[in-house]
C-alpha cells in the first residue's frame, strides 16, 4: 500500500498510461489524486467513468504555465510527469511547440516540485531520445538531463527525480495499430514506412508497472529503462490485417501494403541505451538503471555487458510471439 494516504499527482493523467496509472493508484487508498491535464473533454469524459471516485481532482492545466503547475503541486506527495507532445511529425514541423511542452513544461514540473518539497518526480522519456534523429526524441533527451541535472543543484531539497525510457506502447493513443485498422476498414490498404522497421514495443500493463516501480525505486537521478521486445513493422501489418479482415468478414487478399519510406527524422531502428551509458549501467532482471550521479545499489543488479541497445541488433519475436501479445491486451 505504497500510496494509502497520500497525495499524487498525475500530470497528462488523461492520456492513455495517466488513465492507467491513476486505476493502478487507486488500488493503494491514496487521499487524494490529482488529473492535471489541458484536454477539457477528456477530462469529461474520465469524470463521468470514474464518477464515485471521491478523491480524484480534476485541474486543467498546461505544463508550459508554471502558476498551473505550482498551483496543482501544493500539497502533493509523488508527482508523475507523462505530458508531451509526441507525435514525431508534428514535434519535427513545429519544433518550438515541442520545445516549450517537452522541455520548459519539464522544467516547470522541477522547479514546481522543489518549492512545494514533493517527495518523488517521475518522467516519462522515450527510446527516441537515444541518438536522437528528431525533434521530440531532442527534446526528451533534454528534459531527461534536466531531470538527473537537478540532483546537482537541488541544495538542501530532498525531492527525488528520475526518468523512466518507453518503447511503442501497444494499443495507446497515437498508436499505429488504430490507424491500420481504419486504413484497412475505410480503404483496403495501409501505408508502412518500411517493412523491415524494428521498433521496441511493451505493452500499457509494462508502462504502467515500470512507471510505478521507477517512483518507488529511485533514489536520485536514474534513468530506468525496460527490457522490451522487439517487432518488425511487416509482421504488426500483416498480423492486423489478418486478425481486423477476420472480424470484419473482409477477404485480406484484397488488402494492399504500400510502403512510402522513412519520413523526416524517423530510423529504421530505435535504440534504449547508448554504449557510453552501458559502461554504468546497472541490469535487473526485467529492467536497466542508469545511476546517474548517485552510486546507489539495487538489490539483485549486476553490471550491464558494455555495448550498444539497439532493436537492430535483437532478433524480432515471432509471428505467434506477436498475435500472443496482442491478443493479451485486446488490441486484436
Amino acid at each position: 500500500m505504497y500510496f494509502k494516504d497520500k497525495r499524487i499527482l498525475v500530470i497528462g493523467g488523461t492520456g492513455t498510461i495517466g488513465k492507467s496509472i491513476v486505476r493502478y493508484v487507486l488500488e493503494d487508498d491514496p487521499a487524494e489524486i490529482i488529473i492535471f491535464s489541458r484536454d477539457e473533454y477528456k477530462q469529461f469524459q474520465m469524470q463521468h467513468e470514474w464518477d464515485q471516485q471521491a478523491n480524484l481532482t480534476f485541474v486543467l492545466g498546461d505544463v508550459r504555465d508554471y502558476d498551473r503547475v505550482s498551483h496543482a503541486m501544493k500539497g502533493v506527495d509523488y508527482v508523475f510527469h507523462l505530458a508531451a507532445m509526441k507525435h514525431v511529425a508534428s514535434c519535427e514541423t513545429n519544433p518550438q511547440e515541442a520545445i516549450l511542452t517537452n522541455v520548459k513544461g519539464t522544467y516547470h514540473v522541477i522547479n514546481a516540485a522543489l518549492a512545494h518539497e514533493v517527495e518523488k518526480v517521475v518522467f516519462t522519456s522515450s527510446d527516441k531520445a537515444i541518438s536522437p534523429t528528431n525533434t521530440y526524441g531532442a527534446t526528451k533527451l533534454i528534459a531527461e538531463r534536466l531531470m538527473t541535472a537537478t540532483e546537482l543543484r537541488k541544495g538542501k531539497s530532498k525531492t527525488i527525480f528520475s526518468s523512466v525510457r518507453f518503447g511503442n506502447v501497444i494499443g495507446s493513443r497515437g498508436s499505429v495499430i488504430p490507424l491500420f485498422k481504419k486504413q484497412i476498414i475505410e480503404q483496403q490498404r495501409i501505408t508502412v514506412t518500411d517493412s523491415q522497421m524494428t521498433r521496441f514495443m511493451m505493452t500499457l500493463t509494462q508502462a504502467t508497472e515500470l512507471t510505478i516501480q521507477a517512483l518507488k525505486e529511485s533514489k536520485g537521478g536514474e534513468v530506468f529503462v525496460l527490457k522490451m521486445p522487439v517487432i518488425l513493422l511487416g509482421d504488426l501489418a500483416s498480423l492486423v490485417i489478418e486478425e481486423t479482415c477476420r472480424t470484419e468478414q473482409m477477404n485480406e487478399n484484397n488488402v494492399t501494403i504500400r510502403e512510402i519510406g522513412l519520413r523526416p527524422g524517423e530510423k529504421m531502428y530505435e535504440e534504449l541505451m547508448t554504449f557510453d551509458e552501458s559502461l554504468t549501467a546497472l541490469e535487473l532482471p526485467d529492467m536497466y538503471v542508469l545511476p546517474g550521479n548517485n552510486k546507489s545499489s539495487y538489490p539483485g543488479a549486476r553490471q550491464a555487458q558494455n555495448k550498444t541497445y539497439s532493436s537492430i541488433d535483437q532478433t524480432p519475436i515471432s509471428y505467434k510471439e506477436l498475435r500472443k501479445l496482442l491478443k493479451n491486451e485486446n488490441i486484436i
